[in-house]
């Protein structure tokens, strides 16, 4: 069953007098559980598809459904809503508060969302992950895998139904890159989370049950990855 989809998604950007076509015409859809990885080269317009497909931004033609459900008839606020509840982000900076410690930066979505942490799943996925030991740290004190840890657990602390992710082990070394990435698989597999992920990396995009290769806006090669 499909969870997301779009259809003749397009997002153009104004360039001084030139019309810049970032996202071409895309219509692909992801099936519940799935893992896919979108590639291509630099410009090829993967990173302005994530957005798009999560909502950050709008598109300048064409549909996204969630669930059914036309984004194109949601207000920002609705917009906003389905974003903290139904989608978990993480990027390659881990964009964590530096006064908080981990723990507490795992928390701040549930938080935000007023709503009461279900210690025995964050505990869960803490246990996963690998940080039981840091955290009560502040992400200075961590290191960039284990600050990007941090960063999915609290991308998974409201239990989203998608995960997208947008170049995760692009600031690690290739070990600790490594360990990101298998930990996104693991418990993508053992949450049974949607994972969309954004990467330049062929050996990254193998590891997904699907890849789709994007130049310049457009979907050029939809396959099968090595998982």
């Amino acid at each position: 069953m499909d969870i997301l989809s779009c259809k003749e998604l397009t997002k153009e950007y104004y360039s001084g007098e030139t019309v810049v076509r970032a996202v071409d015409s895309v219509s692909v859809s992801f099936a519940a559980g799935e893992f896919c990885a979108i590639t291509g080269p630099s410009g090829s317009g993967k990173s302005t598809l994530l957005h798009l497909l999560s909502s950050l931004e709008n598109p300048t033609s064409g549909k996204i459904f969630y669930q059914d459900a036309d984004l194109s008839g949601y207000n920002d606020n609705q917009l906003s809503i389905l974003r903290r509840r139904r989608f978990g982000f993480v990027f390659q900076a881990y964009n964590l508060v530096q006064e908080l410690t981990g723990y507490e930066n795992i928390l701040l979505p549930i938080m935000l969302d007023k709503k009461k942490p279900d210690e025995a799943y964050l505990e869960k996925i803490i246990r996963m992950l690998g940080i039981e030991d840091r955290l009560e740290h502040l992400p200075s004190a961590l290191s960039g895998g284990q600050q990007q840890r941090i960063a999915i657990a609290r991308a998974l602390a409201n239990k989203p139904a998608i995960l997208f992710a947008d170049e995760p082990t692009g600031n690690l070394d290739g070990k600790s890159g490594r360990e990101v990435l298998s930990l996104l698989k693991y418990v993508g597999e053992q949450t049974g989370v949607t994972l969309i992920l954004v990467t330049h990396d062929l050996h990254v995009a193998e590891q997904a049950q699907r890849i789709l290769r994007l130049e310049d806006g457009k979907i050029v090669s939809p396959e099968e990855g090595t998982q």
